[in-house]
């Protein structure tokens, strides 16, 4: 499934969790618009949910509520005391979460 707003294209980009071998993978791949956000949210709900890692190496842009939501995964892992693996490169302030989390200070 492709998601898409009614007026326009398909979205270029994509937001999706995924269980792998080393935990629970919040993945983030091209264009993450807030479309690709919203069906997102469809599809796992809006509370954020335990993650063990977030892959963004195949980000191209991420929309303000693109980076809303990692913020969100982020401080959810932290709050619950978990360490998030960051692969790929996300803004820095994102970043300097995703780091913060690691390291258990955020």
């Amino acid at each position: 499934m492709v998601p898409h707003s009614p007026d326009g294209p398909p979205a270029r980009g994509v937001v999706r969790l995924l269980n792998t071998a080393a935990g629970r993978v919040l993945c983030l791949a091209g264009e993450v618009d807030g479309v690709v956000v919203s069906a997102f949210l469809e599809r796992y709900g809006r509370e954020p949910v335990r993650i063990d890692g977030i892959d963004a190496g195949s980000v191209t842009t991420l929309s303000p509520p693109a980076l809303d939501l990692v913020r969100d995964h982020l401080d959810a892992a932290f709050r619950s005391g978990r360490r998030v693996t960051l692969r790929g490169r996300l803004p820095r302030e994102c970043a300097q979460a995703a780091a913060q989390a690691a390291d258990g200070v955020l």
